[in-house]
């Protein structure tokens, strides 16, 4: 594991996406890319390369720093305000 900052060290059980699904952009009728899932509140969101962006927005309305990948197979945190990618 490379840098981990303090806001991923205080993760200490992987919140999984309860449902494959961006929680916003079934609301809107909006599609999404990549789903994230915010460490803090459980929330399932949509990457940066969808167009509403809804996991970034979530992490910047709410401080909730950290989301984990919700793909399958891919096993990491990002932490917003450090800008680092961590591997669980």
């Amino acid at each position: 594991m490379a840098n981990v900052c303090f806001h991923i060290k205080q993760v200490k059980k992987i919140k999984l996406a309860q449902r494959m699904e961006c929680e916003e952009c079934v609301k809107t009728g909006s599609s999404w890319v990549h789903l994230r899932t915010c460490q803090e509140c459980g929330s399932t969101r949509c990457c940066d390369d969808s167009p509403n962006r809804h996991a970034t927005q979530h992490a910047h309305s709410s401080g909730h720093p950290v989301i984990a990948s919700a793909e399958p197979g891919e096993n990491w945190l990002y932490c917003y305000p450090d800008n680092i990618v961590s591997e669980y």
